[in-house]
């Protein structure tokens, strides 16, 4: 047993669960439990940002990309207000995060005293576990019970702490109750289930499966039941990289942020093998596809659409238990269509990257990045137009991780991903894709990057609008009010912040931009990069719905899409077919 600083009792029980790195500005209603991160700077590492909810971001954005709880705090009052949207941003995505918050000392809290306030029932909505110590000495019980709790419920923890209490002297003696974090759950599954699955599969024309983010760690299962059954794969767009985005039977992902192929094989199914996932477009497939949901939690069974054969169990466990099947069906037809509708795909992309002519387009900075990333790449996306020109181009086929806010879908997650990906992967080239609108959320946080010597590559793609609700405009017949934006010279403002700054306007200076970085990358840079790439402000393809098939749409509407797209040398998955 030691006496210590409360805060510094603090510090230490975040150390026993690995956090070596935490976000946060200090204030005088959180200066004793920023005293205690002193005492243990050695160990811990606090990352002064420059905004609260980019802390946050980036706390949630670790817990993504690494599985280990990511670490936040603010101050009393506007702090604590502005950790919300990383934390709402975690809840949505069941991401482990703990936000410490503080408040003001016990002697002035309930007076009215300047920003005191009653900040517990705030968090009651966005988090698992809320509480707020009234004694020094059970500070690091309530944040170690936090932790576990963050763990153990898959999002947001948050402890409230009054200043006075972290400032206090205790006696602390380390926990001896091991930081158990990952949860490894096996099933053993029925073999008369896994049976009907196989026979569903055998009797179906057009399975397919649909993968989410609890087959994260099963790429190799994922390859091999698809290969083994001749099923075509989709991906959620949070679960893009399970399945290499460079295999011949992923079609990419279904809805707006996703493919051609995406959408006819799904569109033609007649058995759905949905594992890992609570999609909420499974409810917009056609009636009478039948669907087979794997998942490990009970609730979420049957959540967005009615099941044929509800299955509760591991995703990798279930898999594996199907590659036990003395069953191997070879490549069917609607495999071998599906393969050459994605292969047309790939070739359109490509061919709307090579044309430059009428100004850069997004395609060729998805390209050039693609060139330009290594086999462990770190990728992180914000949201916008930039999300889908992502999801369809990123290489996600070998050793590469992938970040984006998916369900709270908040703009600005771009650049506190690439704090984070390169804190938690500091080896690793890491780079972010962003919009203008996103990026101008953030980018006073360019500075948090410059002071932590942090090389991200951040990529923003600036067509002076807000692209996706632009889309969302053009299909209401609305007028385009309220969504234009002043552009601004990002390369230079990045500059000015003391970061390397690349303007790219077409192929030519993008080549070369890259090139450039590639030699600093190698000559060990260690400032962050921004390409201000300046794009025609084009509508990408609205892949959710797409009416290409003649034996459900006239000719009229079939050449109204291909001419909004700009859509050429991609027959419908039904032709292909009819054709094999």
């Amino acid at each position: 047993m030691a006496k210590m600083k409360a805060g510094q009792a603090l510090a230490k029980v975040l150390e026993s669960w690995q956090v070596d790195h935490i976000y946060g500005i200090t204030a005088d209603s959180i200066n004793n439990t920023v005293d205690g991160l002193y005492q243990e700077k050695d160990k811990i590492k606090y990352i002064q940002v420059r905004h609260e909810e980019v802390g946050s971001l980036a706390a949630s954005a670790d817990a993504k990309l690494t599985g280990k709880i990511g670490v936040s705090f603010g101050s009393a009052g506007p702090g604590a207000t502005h950790l919300f949207n990383g934390l709402y941003d975690a809840k949505m995505d069941h991401a482990p995060v703990l936000a410490i918050v503080g408040q003001s000392a016990t002697g002035v809290m309930n007076t009215s005293f300047f920003q005191e306030m009653n900040q517990d029932p705030m968090f009651v909505d966005v988090s698992v576990f809320h509480e707020q110590v009234v004694s020094a000495q059970q500070i690091p019980y309530v944040v170690d019970q936090a932790i576990r709790a963050a763990y153990a419920h898959k999002g947001p923890a948050v402890v409230i702490i009054p200043d006075d209490l972290s400032g206090q002297e205790i006696e602390f003696t380390e926990f001896k109750t091991a930081p158990i974090y990952k949860e490894e759950m096996h099933t053993k599954f029925d073999a008369a289930t896994i049976d009907q699955v196989v026979s569903a599969i055998q009797k179906a024309k057009h399975p397919i499966i649909w993968a989410g983010v609890g087959l994260k760690g099963a790429t190799k299962e994922l390859v091999a039941v698809s290969e083994k059954f001749s099923l075509p794969v989709l991906s959620t767009v949070p679960a893009t990289g399970v399945m290499p985005t460079d295999h011949p039977n992923f079609m990419g992902s279904r809805g707006r942020l996703g493919t051609k192929p995406g959408f006819e094989v799904s569109q033609m199914a007649d058995l759905v093998l949905s594992v890992g996932t609570n999609y909420p477009f499974l409810r917009f497939l056609p009636e009478g596809v039948k669907i087979i949901q794997v998942n490990n939690n009970a609730a979420d069974i049957g959540k967005q659409r009615d099941v044929d054969l509800a299955i509760l169990g591991d995703g990798k466990d279930f898999l594996q238990e199907l590659l036990k099947r003395d069953v191997t069906i070879e490549p069917t037809k609607f495999l071998k269509a599906a393969r050459l509708d994605k292969q047309n795909w790939d070739r359109w992309i490509d061919t709307l990257a090579s044309d430059d002519s009428e100004g850069l387009p997004a395609e060729a900075v998805m390209k050039t990045v693609k060139a330009h990333a290594k086999d462990d790449t770190v990728f992180g996306a914000d949201v916008g137009n930039n999300t889908e020109w992502a999801i369809r181009q990123l290489p996600l086929n070998k050793n590469q991780k992938f970040t984006l806010s998916s369900w709270f879908a908040t703009m600005g997650y771009g650049l506190p991903s690439g704090i984070a990906g390169k804190l938690s992967f500091p080896d690793r080239q890491v780079v972010t894709i962003s919009g203008d609108g996103g990026y101008a959320m953030v980018m006073q946080d360019l500075l948090t990057e410059v002071k932590y010597q942090l090389p991200v590559v951040n990529v923003v793609l600036e067509n002076k609008v807000f692209g996706f609700i632009q889309h969302e405009k053009i299909a209401a017949k609305q007028a385009p009010y309220g969504i234009d934006l002043l552009g601004a010279n990002w390369a230079g403002v990045a500059k000015d912040m003391g970061a390397i700054g690349f303007t790219v306007t077409d192929q030519k200076s993008l080549d070369t931009a890259f090139d450039k970085i590639d030699e600093l990358q190698k000559a060990g840079n260690t400032k962050p990069i921004v390409v201000d790439a300046k794009i025609k402000n084009v509508d990408p393809i609205d892949t959710s719905f797409i009416p290409m098939d003649p034996e459900q749409f006239d000719q009229e509407t079939i050449n109204n899409y291909k001419k909004t797209y700009n859509v050429f040398g991609q027959p419908a998955l039904s032709e292909i077919l009819k054709n094999m």
